[in-house]
């Protein structure tokens, strides 16, 4: 059970809002690209920025059985709500809005991960559950994003690491505090090894096999030996299936064209 006491260390309101308005910023800028019948008013591009930025605080405290943080000061809105404006207005200024988007993406989902990871060991979590709780706050913001916008969940298709990225990040942290490392500094560099994973993962478009071909491939191995026989063949006593599995074809319909009536083949 965690501990509901007073937790070893808390997370600084100014680097807590910073992710926020990171956040707010990048899903403002994400929104701001849809173009068509896809494109969004302004209350559209706020509520995915502030969804982004408010997101992963609110599923990290939630998992933690903490009142939101998000919830118990009206700066955490401000500051996505502000971020997801300026968003909006900057976005046609700037050129290269991916790899913006990629480089906000990766510093987010790093400090969130991070900010859950270390709230999580402060309240007495073990290890594991800490690692899942911070991936958790990482890519919670996105995963509401996606499901908002009608886009698939991008941490569960195939596509350059994303929730990877933020385990290894969440792995380090606590690996290294486990070891001694002061939690600070454990921050920190979960957010950069995150960051990294995550920019190289889009640059070298690295990601992880795709679970379908494994099953089509076991699927096309285990069926070749099943047998495949015809529904005259069972009726008229030729085969007999037994116990083999045998995948039974039914008998083809055809329209007899001088009566109307149904015969089979």
């Amino acid at each position: 059970m965690i501990d509901q006491a007073e937790p070893l260390w808390v997370i600084p309101l100014w680097a807590d809002l910073v992710g926020v308005a990171l956040g707010g910023l990048q899903g403002a800028l994400f929104a701001s690209g849809f173009r068509g019948r896809q494109r969004l008013d302004w209350l559209g591009v706020a509520i995915i920025g502030i969804m982004i930025g408010m997101g992963g605080g609110f599923i990290r405290d939630l998992l933690l059985g903490q009142a939101p943080a998000t919830l118990q000061s009206p700066w955490y809105l401000v500051a996505a709500g502000g971020a997801a404006f300026l968003g909006m207005w900057i976005s046609g200024l700037l050129g290269k809005l991916n790899r913006i988007i990629v480089f906000l993406d990766a510093i987010v989902i790093g400090m969130f991960g991070a900010f859950g990871t270390s709230k999580a060991l402060a309240f007495g979590v073990p290890i594991l559950p800490a690692i899942f709780i911070g991936m958790c706050a990482a890519v919670g913001g996105g995963m509401a994003r996606d499901v908002s916008l009608g886009l698939p969940v991008a941490v569960m298709h195939v596509s350059s690491f994303y929730a990877v990225a933020a385990i290894v990040g969440c792995s380090t942290l606590a690996i290294s505090h486990a070891f001694g490392l002061d939690i600070v500094i454990a921050v920190v560099l979960c957010i950069v090894v995150t960051a990294v994973v995550r920019v190289l993962a889009v640059i070298f478009d690295i990601s992880l096999p795709e679970q379908m071909a494994i099953n089509r491939r076991k699927v096309a191995i285990e069926t070749t030996d099943i047998p495949v026989v015809h529904a005259h063949d069972v009726q008229d006593g030729t085969v007999d299936l037994g116990a083999t599995g045998a995948i039974v074809l039914p008998e083809a319909a055809s329209l007899d064209d001088e009566d109307g009536e149904i015969t089979r083949h």
